[in-house]
């Protein structure tokens, strides 16, 4: 009787002589893969017939609202302009020659004066109204962290009443302002100033431009000067030498001087600017 040359026999028939049906483990997968496919198609066709959720006037009205809330406007213009600012911004203090009265005697108390002045360079020189510091015997500045110094006038342009002045120190973080060109103004535009009205370090008003080359005159004063921004935006004493800005917080001018007919010194609706293309040539900046 011939062997079975296979290793393992596995007997066709059953017991009773019935042929068995062999199960292969390759006859396996085509099964299988039509029972993924069945399930795959039941759950796409529930997922594409499944109504959809209705969305309701109410929640709608609620998630606007929620949108609001979160929303946060943004500053206003003046806020922007005065964080740009701030940190160039100087306080002026002089204090003149001491003075005899008339009959030779006694010794007055030297006169004292104050206004503003803004940082325009990295050498720390200070643009402001030449008649802030014109005849004073000392000059003090006060910077935006608190340092405190001695200054000269380092240059000046006395037709335009502009002072340059060179302070003996200087902050440790120093902020010159950004010079802006007033050439692309406008009448209407927004016009900002910052200074030390009265004494009221730092102060911001606002409002616009209101003309273009002005003549100014101040009383008591034979220089007329030529050539500047109107304004109405509200300064007053202190104000003088501080910075005349856009709504981007840029230097447009140096504020000289006010306007009244009466014979207190108080705004009434008219202030000049010297623009800051002529004002700053006198520390060497560009005049265009």
């Amino acid at each position: 009787m011939q062997g079975d040359d296979r290793a393992d026999s596995v007997p066709d028939t059953d017991g009773q002589g019935r042929r068995r049906a062999a199960l292969r483990p390759g006859a396996l997968i085509p099964f299988a893969a039509g029972v993924v496919v069945a399930l795959l198609g039941f759950l796409l066709f529930t997922a594409l017939n499944r109504p959809a959720d209705t969305v309701t006037l109410k929640q709608v009205n609620q998630a606007v609202a929620e949108a609001m809330a979160s929303a946060t406007p943004p500053p206003p213009y003046s806020a922007l302009v005065y964080r740009a600012v701030q940190p160039s911004l100087v306080l002026i203090q002089t204090k003149g020659k001491p003075q005899r009265d008339d009959s030779g005697g006694s010794v007055q108390e030297p006169a004292r004066g104050l206004g503003s002045g803004v940082v325009i360079s990295d050498r720390g020189q200070i643009l402001t109204a030449l008649h802030v510091v014109e005849g004073a015997q000392e000059i003090q500045v006060l910077f935006a962290d608190g340092t405190e110094a001695r200054a000269e006038i380092e240059s000046s342009q006395p037709d335009k009443d502009i002072a340059v002045l060179q302070p003996d120190a200087l902050p440790d973080i120093l902020v010159p302002a950004v010079m802006g060109n007033p050439n692309a103004s406008r009448v209407g535009d927004e016009a900002f100033a910052v200074g030390s009205p009265f004494g009221l370090y730092a102060s911001l008003s606002a409002g616009v431009i209101s003309g273009f080359e002005r003549d100014f005159q101040a009383e008591g004063s034979r220089r007329r000067i030529e050539g500047l921004i109107q304004v109405d935006t509200a300064v007053n004493p202190g104000n003088s030498g501080g910075p005349l800005l856009n709504r981007y917080g840029q230097v447009i001018g140096i504020v000289v001087g006010i306007l009244n007919p009466t014979d207190d010194e108080f705004f009434v609706g008219i202030g000049f600017a010297v623009p800051i293309t002529v004002a700053a040539s006198g520390a060497g900046g560009p005049r265009y």
